[in-house]
């Protein structure tokens, strides 16, 4: 309805007129923005309730409802900052609204994080200069200072080929021929570049972007390669990489504290007779076993694996766990149960350490469920746990059991005295009844870490080294195949064990793809995650050395 002023009606009732359409219209666009901002936040609160039951026992259909009001809530809140004036960041000055009407709440403003950006960002600077004359007068301008802003853009990824040519040339004396040997390549006789192989395989397996999706993003750069071809180049690629993924496995699974879990994937059964998709898909599992001594200040770097099994009985993990030994912390999975029996000589394979914030869940359940009072009381006790925990992460060992044993030991007990008491109060058959009779009947276990100071309360550090397996669902239906399975978790050892030890798993690939061929292989284990250093950094130290 806007008209520039030399449009303007002269007459004074239709200017009248304009005003109250358009006084209307505001009126009703301001309605609009009141109602998205009571959805916006109802759905906040409904997305808070559903990852507060999450907390619990995993549930697909709350995670699927979860992810769909984000996405609601995520084009709402785009919806409204198109309407609303351009936001400001955390370093820019908002002009002052005008004062409010008597009677009316002022709008709300909300602080805005700044986005964060890496000291090794590349940065290009740009000068404005205004000249040596004055634009006024013509007189000689000198420098008193400059205002500096920042925008932040992004180069567009491309594509590109790199021709290599190989010169030949002959000796006029003796007639030799002359040239270069080809230089080495990720995959051999394969077109694929070390920085295009880690993209793909980043994309694929942490990123989880379908191949057929990659194809169309490699189509609009330019260049047009198959899903299939891509297919081959994640398995020339893993292949290569074998030897770094194998070490991983041999150094993580040689540690004395492991965290173990599992969870299920789904398979495309290519055995089935019936080749509808509901019956031609099988369950397999991803098991990872998981270092991280970073809590207690622990002398080994932190690492991950990961293993692929079709389906969950007992055999893969003790075969996993077949030359290790030390201490275990798992949820109750029976599967285990032989790793922890007594020898003959009196000897055990691994301790097992038991999981309180499992058992947490168990309660928190019962409190969402029923709001009992018992598992209200429950959680506070377990709470008061994690306040000492978390005063004493990253201290030593010897310091962490210390402090246990004088902060933690008593309510420990405490907690086992009030857990059988309650059990004689309440039906034996209830949920709240099971959540006590889990931890008394392994209480050893939960409380191991009384005894042992580079024992963890709990068993979130294996939980979340899963966390990627459970995004991964959410962008694939199922795994190709059980060959396909076994890929995954092979690929995942080494993104996840770089990006524990603070690397970009896509320059990590790039450069150890790169190098691995020409690496002598007496030093391989310079390119572990935790040992690695670019090529630049790392050319200076072996000259050194």
């Amino acid at each position: 309805m806007s008209q520039a002023p030399a449009d303007m009606p002269d007459d004074p009732a239709a200017l009248k007129a304009m005003i109250a359409v358009l006084q209307a219209e505001n009126a009703k666009m301001s309605a609009t923005l009141r109602a998205h901002d009571l959805l916006v936040q109802s759905l906040r609160t409904r997305i808070a309730k559903l990852q507060k039951q999450k907390f619990g026992a995993s549930s697909e259909k709350i995670e699927r409802e979860i992810e769909q009001l984000e996405l609601a809530l995520e084009d709402l809140m785009v919806a409204k900052a198109e309407a609303d004036d351009a936001p400001l960041d955390e370093d820019e000055t908002p002009e002052q609204d005008p004062p409010a009407e008597e009677g009316e709440t002022p709008p709300e403003k909300k602080p805005r994080r700044r986005p964060k950006v890496s000291r090794d960002t590349p940065r290009e600077r740009r000068e404005l200069d205004p000249g040596e004359a004055c634009p006024d007068c013509g007189g000689d301008l000198r420098v008193v200072g400059e205002d500096v802003s920042e925008l932040l853009d992004m180069i567009a990824a491309q594509i590109k080929v790199i021709e290599i040519a190989r010169v030949k040339k002959s000796c006029r004396r003796c007639e030799a021929m002359v040239q270069e040997p080809a230089p080495s390549r990720p995959i051999p006789r394969s077109m694929a570049g070390p920085s295009l192989l880690a993209y793909i395989l980043v994309s694929k397996f942490d990123d989880h972007v379908p191949l057929y999706r990659l194809n169309e993003i490699f189509a609009r750069m330019g260049a047009d390669i198959p899903d299939t071809t891509m297919v081959d180049w994640c398995g020339g690629a893993i292949k290569t990489l074998s030897p770094l993924i194998e070490k991983i496995e041999a150094d993580v699974m040689a540690s004395s504290v492991l965290h173990a879990d599992d969870t299920p994937i789904r398979v495309l059964d290519r055995s089935a007779k019936k080749k509808e998709l509901g019956k031609a898909v099988k369950q397999g599992r991803i098991w990872t076993y998981v270092r991280d001594q970073r809590p207690w200040s622990g002398p080994a770097p932190p690492g991950v694996v990961y293993y692929f099994s079709p389906d969950r009985k007992g055999e893969h993990p003790r075969g996993h766990l077949a030359n290790s030994s030390g201490i275990l912390q798992a949820d109750a999975y029976a599967g285990f149960r032989e790793l922890y029996e007594t020898r003959a000589d009196g000897s055990q394979q691994f301790r097992e350490a038991a999981c309180w914030a499992h058992l947490r869940r168990a309660f928190h359940d019962v409190w969402t469920a029923k709001k009992s009072e018992i598992a209200r009381e429950a959680l506070d006790r377990i709470g008061t746990l994690y306040d000492i925990e978390r005063e004493i992460s990253g201290q030593p060992a010897e310091t962490r059991l210390a402090a246990r044993k004088d902060h933690s030991a008593d309510k420990v007990a405490a907690f086992k005295a009030w857990a059988e008491q309650q059990l004689t109060r309440i039906p034996g058959k209830s949920d709240l009844a099971k959540a006590f009779r889990y931890a008394l009947n392994r209480w050893p276990s939960f409380t191991l870490f009384l005894e042992d100071g580079r024992v963890a309360i709990d068993n979130n550090p294996a939980e979340r080294a899963m966390r990627p397996i459970g995004v991964g669902r959410k962008n694939w239906l199922f795994a190709g195949s059980d060959t396909g399975g076994e890929t995954l978790a092979r690929a995942m050892t080494l993104i996840e064990s770089a990006k524990m030890s603070g690397h970009d798993p896509q320059a990590y690939l790039a450069d150890v793809l790169d190098r691995i061929h020409d690496h002598k292989i007496n030093r391989l284990d310079e390119l572990l995650p935790w040992n690695w250093a670019p090529m630049s950094e790392a050319a200076p130290k072996t000259e050194a050395a």
